[in-house]
């Protein structure tokens, strides 16, 4: 006889909605995950509302019958209990366990339909979450027959109760479907009881212990159901309603459910992409409340969509500036690591670039639960925390990403990187830094066969070479949002570019511009008449060749400038002039002085960070309209305009690149403000053949520099490979570089000599450094003899040192330790003056011995131990003979050492270029390398044991060269982006400390806090709570780790 089923009821929803009393609810206002209401599984439209009131005030079982009606769900249980006495194996036990599945059952077919939530008063969708099934059996019975089941609205505690009878039924027989369905339901019946049960966790624990009790006897058997039933649901009643946001729960559990559908999505090949590009639909809101889109542009959406990123092979994508590159890449880290869990490294080319995005990636971060955290300059942890919860995204410049995978290869935790992004992927055809670039990848591909490589650029050309070297596929569209129109100008005369013209131009038109005899020979190239045509309704940006021409064109064209663009946002103007002369305590440069009152500019590295920064600032709000400026700004921040004017085909004296002319005509045109951009290119009629050469030319191509940068390059990858143990014999070397670029390009590259012996000779010059040991072998002789690194070798690597330094650097250390002087900090500051500024420096004789004078008899004792004899500089500044043999790299380095020590004792670049009679960002490059190279010297020092007095010293150090300010403002400077004008202003206006950021309110802030935007309120903010945040993990990571009970205890 076929085993009796349950009919029960539910009562129309009609007729219970008349008894309650309650005003109606808004549609989608948030409930109890449990209590949502759901459609049933062939039901069609939508969902019914359900008031989600204190319980105190409704009728605690909401829809389902009372006890004393007879059609009620007890009365019909009753009525099944008596019309089959005779069937033992219905006890109360199976009865519980028959409806804990039925329970399970239902909670998964439900979550096949749609969770509904209000956020901005849109209605967000959750498709396709496909919960286990039941045996076939089963499914038969319960989905034919209880097809309204009543069990998916009970109350939590009916469930809790429930799931502890479906636990405790050993007494009766289980279909195997049965207990599969317990097993795969655990974590869904946990998570739903942590979420919405009412009882406290003592009462449920006490709960729970009771039926175990009871099972021992078997005098459950004869307790009805009825009986059951009854007690959970007056308990239900009684139970306290839990103090916790039922709003915030249900985005919790909608969020959750979203990311589980990404991750589904994105670990099959499927296109069905999901919410968002298989990431929860909180992104596309955030998206939206944090950078203002809307929509994707439709190549965006082609490129996410592309079979080969969905197969996760390499990418390379190439689009004109402007294109909308970043997004992408951004929605590819944020399904990594949100949908595969995967930490990613994202590498950019500049410091500044580096900040802005740890600025503009906290705020994601933050709201959906990820790291940020900055490796730039001295910042950065090596190898980095391992994280067990959250996934970190690094952000990183191209030396600082190098030594990232270098400690995450050493450590075996390459393959915790699922995903590296690379910005201007044509970068690695540029110096020594397109060699660390080239080696970080190769290390990459020939370590890890799981972590995906995505570059992009706007300027490439040799793809070919490219993508055979990270073995990627490659996308390319010819999109702009903006038209870009591009023109060249020869005296008076414009000519569009136009590629099917026979000699690349047609004419446009002539310059309506009355010129006066002085402005004429002031302004032969007509600058005046080219600005004044866009300023001040819209922005213009004139690229010069040198610092010194930004300054002067600033100046003059504010001299042949209206007074009516005085007038023009003038408070503004005044606010940036007192801004400026803070940052420089009380000193402004007397060109920036004249020129701001007209909304005029300059911009170069002759700034001080603080200076730019606010300059850039005051550009983007419009308060400015015109910036002079040098080549570096093309490919750093990103500042557009109407019109880019470039004042000349020349970059200091070389000719124009066509990759440089094309970054510095791709600032033209702003998407969403601009409907078109314009860019003019000035010419002299000498130059005119050049130009047309450089309009029809293609970009320049990426060739490999490990050979040309040997020592930072070729010599550098060959140490670091041995000595990370990616390859230790010469065979190993030979085919680990046939994967490089070089590799790649050898037969173009190599003709001299061969791939192979390269790598043979570079070894035994490594050797013969003492940076390896090992036997070379020749050509035709076996060459599996292991190779091994030295304790020298292997702190050159660590510590990112250039191979051509190491052997100088150990001795000066070693020198160091015979009579370090620690009366000043003169002797530390010199040993971490970075080598390759040196070069670069031409002392002022007469300034050098005035410092002289006013050593200490302590510091004059760091002169004389480091070989700079004070007669020796006297000669030179009374310019007498020098007989006496004095090493000139040692002398430079002693002045550029005066510099750092005169700036850690006044904090003050303004004075202390003024002092040496240097500029201010020359000064400002060198501390921020000075912070850098202490960085690499302290873990020099790290893998030498006979240095260890050193670390604590250099830790300091690094610390002091890295902020340079007072030691109040540290905490706050540690803020990605936050320099020192803004930490000053923080700290008076009595944010002190790092939390003190992290909970302000953004609307105080900008009220409180002078030029300060409400967006970069928000974005420090969000900076503030991620570095918190991570100082939280890290230290919560210490203390797991070390409460661990060790696995190999005797």
């Amino acid at each position: 006889m076929a085993q009796p089923v349950l009919a029960v009821r539910r009562r129309s929803r009609i007729s219970s909605a008349r008894k309650r009393s309650h005003p109606p609810v808004r549609p989608g206002a948030a409930c109890s995950p449990v209590a949502l209401k759901r459609r049933s599984a062939g039901g069609e439209g939508a969902p019914a509302e359900t008031p989600c009131n204190d319980d105190s005030e409704e009728d605690m079982f909401g829809d389902y019958d009372s006890f004393q009606e007879s059609d009620s769900l007890l009365a019909r249980v009753l009525d099944a209990q008596q019309q089959h006495p005779q069937d033992e194996g219905m006890d109360v036990n199976a009865a519980g366990e028959f409806a804990h599945g039925n329970l399970q059952s239902d909670m998964d077919q439900n979550k096949q339909g749609n969770l509904h939530t209000t956020e901005d008063s849109s209605i967000h969708k959750v498709d396709g979450y496909h919960g286990f099934q039941v045996s076939e059996n089963d499914s038969r019975d319960t989905n034919e027959e209880l097809s309204d089941s009543v069990f998916d609205e009970l109350p939590s505690s009916q469930l809790l109760y429930l799931e502890q009878m479906g636990e405790l039924s050993s007494c009766s027989r289980r279909s195997a479907g049965t207990e599969m369905m317990d097993k795969c339901n655990n974590s869904s019946l946990d998570k739903t009881r942590s979420m919405s049960s009412p009882c406290p966790d003592s009462e449920c624990k006490n709960k729970s212990t009771k039926p175990s009790e009871g099972s021992k006897s078997d005098s459950c058997k004869s307790v009805s159901l009825k009986d059951h039933l009854k007690n959970a649901m007056t308990g239900n009643a009684k139970a306290q309603t839990p103090k916790v946001s039922k709003t915030k729960q249900l985005k919790e559990a909608i969020l959750s459910e979203e990311i589980s559908v990404a991750r589904e999505t994105i670990g099959s090949l499927s296109f069905d992409i999901g919410p968002f590009y298989g990431l929860p639909s909180k992104v596309q809101h955030l998206l939206r409340q944090f950078r203002g889109i809307e929509t994707l542009y439709e190549w965006q959406h082609d490129c996410l969509t592309l079979k080969s990123l969905q197969q996760r092979k390499n990418l390379i994508y190439s689009l004109p500036t402007s294109g909308g590159k970043t997004l992408v890449a951004e929605i590819l880290i944020l399904q990594e690591l949100l949908c595969r869990q995967k930490d990613v490294l994202m590498i950019l080319p500049y410091v500044a670039i580096v900040q802005e995005k740890v600025w503009a990636l906290s705020s994601f971060g933050i709201e959906l639960g990820f790291l940020v955290e900055e490796y730039a300059g001295s910042k950065g942890r090596f190898p980095p925390i391992k994280r067990r919860i959250k996934k970190s995204l690094y952000i990183a410049t191209i030396e600082k990403g190098h030594a990232l995978v270098n400690s995450l290869i050493e450590t075996d935790r390459i393959d915790d990187l699922g995903l590296v992004v690379v910005d201007e992927l044509h970068m690695i055809g540029e110096g020594s830094r397109g060699a660390t670039l080239e080696m970080t990848l190769a290390k990459i591909l020939y370590t890890s066969k799981n972590t995906h490589i995505v570059g992009m650029s706007a300027t490439l050309n040799n793809v070919g070479d490219l993508q055979k070297f990270l073995q990627a596929e490659y996308y390319t569209k010819n999109f702009r949002p903006v038209e870009l129109k591009e023109y060249i100008k020869i005296r008076d005369s414009i000519y569009e570019v136009d590629s099917k013209a026979e000699n690349g131009f047609t004419f446009s038109r002539l310059l309506n511009f009355k010129y006066s005899s002085s402005l004429e020979k002031a302004d032969p190239d007509h600058i005046v008449a080219l600005v004044t045509e866009v300023i001040p309704k819209y922005s213009c940006l004139i690229f010069c060749p040198t610092k010194k021409n930004c300054e002067n064109v600033a100046t003059m064209v504010c001299k042949y400038l209206n007074k009516e663009f005085r007038a023009h946002r003038e408070k503004e103007k005044q606010d940036l002039i007192k801004n400026l002369k803070d940052i420089g305590n009380g000193s402004i440069c007397p060109v920036l002085r004249q020129t701001i009152p007209f909304g005029v500019a300059y911009h170069h590295s002759g700034l001080t960070n603080d200076e730019r920064k606010s300059i850039e600032e005051a550009y983007s709000r419009g308060v400015l309209c015109l910036l002079a400026c040098t080549a570096t700004l093309a490919a750093g921040v990103n500042l557009p305009a109407r019109r880019v004017i470039l004042r000349a085909p020349y970059v200091a004296s070389e000719f124009l690149k066509k990759n440089q002319y094309k970054q510095m005509i791709g600032r033209a045109g702003r998407a969403g403000i601009d409907n078109a951009g314009e860019s003019i290119l000035i010419v002299q009629e000498k130059d005119k053949h050049l130009v047309r050469d450089l309009i029809t030319s293609p970009l320049e191509n990426c060739y490999s520099n490990l050979l040309p940068e040997l020592t930072k390059g070729m010599q550098y990858l060959l140490l670091s490979l041995v000595g990370l143990k990616i390859a230790v014999t010469q065979e190993e070397v030979y085919s680990f570089m046939c994967h490089t670029l070089l590799g790649v390009q050898q037969q173009l590259l190599l003709k001299e000599k061969s791939l192979s012996e390269i790598v043979r000779d570079e070894l035994q010059n490594l050797i013969e450094k003492g940076l390896l040991k090992g036997k070379i072998m020749e050509k035709d002789q076996n060459s599996a003899s292991p190779l091994t690194i030295t304790l020298l070798g292997k702190a050159t690597y660590k510590g990112s040192i250039d191979v051509s330094y190491c052997n100088l650097l150990y001795k000066e250390l070693r020198k160091g330790l015979e009579g370090l002087v620690l009366e000043s900090s003169l002797h530390l500051v010199y040993l971490a003056t970075p080598y390759d500024m040196v070069s670069n420096c031409s002392p002022d004789w007469m300034l050098y011995l005035r410092q002289f004078n006013q050593l200490s008899s302590a510091e004059h004792k760091v002169a004389d131990m480091v070989g700079v004899p004070e007669s020796f500089i006297a000669k030179k500044a009374s310019g007498q003979a020098i007989r006496k043999n004095v090493d000139s790299a040692v002398v430079n380095r002693l002045y550029l050492s005066f510099v750092l020590y005169a700036l850690l004792k006044e904090t003050n670049i303004w004075s202390v270029s003024e002092k040496f009679n240097m500029s201010r960002g020359y000064v400002q490059n060198l501390l921020t390398s000075a912070a850098s190279f202490a960085s690499c010297v302290l873990h020099f020092c790290e893998e030498l044991e006979e240095f260890w007095v050193y670390k604590a010293l250099l830790t300091e150090l690094t610390k002091r060269l890295t902020y340079c300010v007072k030691t109040e403002l540290i905490p706050l400077m540690e803020v990605a982006g936050v320099l020192e004008a803004r930490a000053k202003q923080l700290y008076n206006a009595g944010y002190k400390t790092l939390a003190h950021v992290a909970n302000a309110n953004p609307e105080t802030l900008v009220k409180t806090i002078e030029h300060l935007s409400r967006r970069q309120a928000k974005q420090m903010v969000s900076s503030a709570k991620m570095l918190l945040t991570e100082k939280a993990e890290a230290l919560q990571e210490e203390v797991e780790e070390l409460l661990k009970v060790p696995t190999d205890i005797p």
